[in-house]
C-alpha cells in the first residue's frame, strides 16, 4: 500500500441574507472583509457564492481545523455585510434571478451558455489528492468511477430549493448535470485518449477552456493532483473531513492497484454509472444505490460499507479507520444534510431550514483520529 499522499479541499459556500434567507449577492464585499480577517476567498460564477481553499495538508485533524476556522471566519465576514454563510448545495429559500459575477471569463460563459450560467448558485466540495504524475491521475480516475455515486450519496445536502422539497437528496446534482462537460467521465485508456476527449469538448463549444472540464473526477489543471468533484458541499465540518478522508483513501487504494499492490477496482458500464449517480442524487443515504461491484440495487448503508471495506488498507495506513467508521455511523444515525433539511422543512418550513443550515455550517467539528 502506498504511503499517505498530501491532500487539500475546496468548499463552495452560499451567501444568504441574514433576515430573509434569500441568496445574497455580495460576494465581492464579503471577500474583502474576509481578507481583512486573514482569510482568502475566491469568487464564483454567481455572486452569492464564495469558495475557501485549504493549504496542502497531511492529516484529517489539520483539515478539520481549517474547515471549522474558514467557515467561521467567512460567516463573520458575511455577518458584517448583513449576510450569513451556508454550507448547502443549493439556495433553500427563494430569491431573484442570479446575476453572473463581474468577471470577463464568467461573462463569456454567460454569453455562451445562457440560462445554464444564470441559474447556477450550486455549491460543491472538491478534494485534491497528490499523485506522482498525470498519467496516474487519469488511471486513478478510472478506478474511482464506480464509487462516484456512493460518494455523492454520502454527502447529499441540497434537498430543499427555492422554498420547496425538490424530491431529491441532491438537487444540485440535477442542476449541475445540465452542463455538457459535467458528470461522470468516460474510462480513458491513456493520456492521449483523455486529451482527445477534452479536445472534443472544446471543439464543439461544450467547454470554453480547460477550467470548464467539469467531470466528477479529473486530473487537476493547476496542481499535481487528482481532483474529485462529485459531492455537494457537506453540511458540517466533520462530514467534509469524513468525505475527504474517504476520497484520500480511495486514491491510495487505486494507486496501489496500479502498482499491483492492492485490490483492483470494479468495472462499471458508463450508462449504469449515469443511472447509479441519478439514483444517488435522488435517494442519498435514505434509500437504495447501485452496487458498484455487482450492479444490483442495495441499501445505501450496504454500498457505503462496501466502499469503506474497499479502502480499509489505506485507512489503516492513515490510522483513520476507526474515525471513518464512527463518522459513517453518525451520518446514518443522525442523517446527512439532505435528511436533516427535509426533516426540518416538513416540521417548520424553509426559514427554519436556513437557520438550521447556518448553525450546522459553523458548528465545532470533531475528528478523533
Amino acid at each position: 500500500m502506498t504511503t499517505a499522499p498530501t491532500f487539500g479541499v475546496e468548499e463552495e459556500l452560499l451567501l444568504v441574507d441574514a433576515e430573509s434567507g434569500a441568496p445574497f449577492m455580495e460576494g465581492t464585499a464579503v471577500r474583502h472583509v474576509a481578507n481583512s480577517l486573514g482569510l482568502d476567498l475566491d469568487l464564483e460564477l454567481t455572486p452569492c457564492q464564495i469558495e475557501t481553499a485549504s493549504p496542502i495538508l497531511d492529516t484529517a485533524e489539520e483539515l478539520n481545523r481549517f474547515v471549522v476556522s474558514s467557515r467561521r471566519t467567512a460567516d463573520l465576514a458575511a455577518r458584517e455585510m448583513g449576510g450569513r454563510v451556508l454550507a448547502c448545495g443549493v439556495p433553500p429559500a427563494p430569491g431573484d434571478a442570479h446575476p453572473v459575477s463581474a468577471n470577463e471569463r464568467y461573462g463569456r460563459i454567460a454569453d455562451n451558455f445562457g440560462l445554464l450560467a444564470r441559474e447556477q448558485g450550486v455549491s460543491g466540495c472538491h478534494v485534491h489528492v497528490a499523485v506522482p504524475d498525470r498519467a496516474r491521475a487519469i488511471a486513478v480516475g478510472n478506478g474511482l468511477r464506480p464509487w462516484l455515486p456512493v460518494l455523492l450519496a454520502l454527502t447529499t445536502n441540497s434537498a430543499i430549493h427555492d422554498g420547496v422539497d425538490s424530491g431529491y437528496s441532491s438537487w444540485r446534482t440535477v442542476l449541475w448535470s445540465r452542463w455538457p462537460s459535467a458528470g461522470p467521465p468516460p474510462h480513458f485508456d491513456s493520456e492521449s485518449d483523455y486529451d482527445a476527449a477534452v479536445t472534443r469538448l472544446l471543439m464543439v463549444g461544450a467547454a470554453l477552456d480547460k477550467g470548464m472540464i467539469y467531470w466528477d473526477v479529473r486530473p487537476s489543471r493547476d496542481y499535481p493532483t487528482v481532483e474529485v468533484r462529485v459531492a455537494d458541499v457537506p453540511a458540517t465540518a466533520s462530514e467534509t473531513v469524513l468525505y475527504a478522508t474517504v476520497v484520500r483513501a480511495l486514491v491510495m487504494t487505486e494507486l496501489a492497484a496500479i502498482e499491483g499492490d492492492g485490490p483492483a477496482h470494479p468495472t462499471i458500464d458508463r450508462e449504469l454509472l449515469r443511472l447509479g449517480k441519478w439514483r444517488a442524487a435522488r435517494d442519498g443515504i435514505a434509500g437504495s444505490l447501485v452496487d458498484p461491484v455487482g450492479g444490483d440495487m442495495v441499501a445505501a448503508r450496504t454500498a457505503v460499507d462496501a466502499l469503506i471495506e474497499h479502502v480499509s488498507d489505506a485507512l489503516d495506513v492513515l490510522d483513520e479507520g476507526a474515525a471513518v467508521r464512527d463518522g459513517v455511523a453518525s451520518v446514518f444515525a443522525e442523517g446527512n444534510g439532505a435528511v436533516q433539511q427535509r426533516r426540518v422543512f416538513a416540521e417548520s418550513g424553509v426559514r427554519a431550514v436556513v437557520e438550521h443550515a447556518a448553525r450546522q455550517t459553523i458548528a465545532a467539528g470533531t475528528w478523533a483520529s
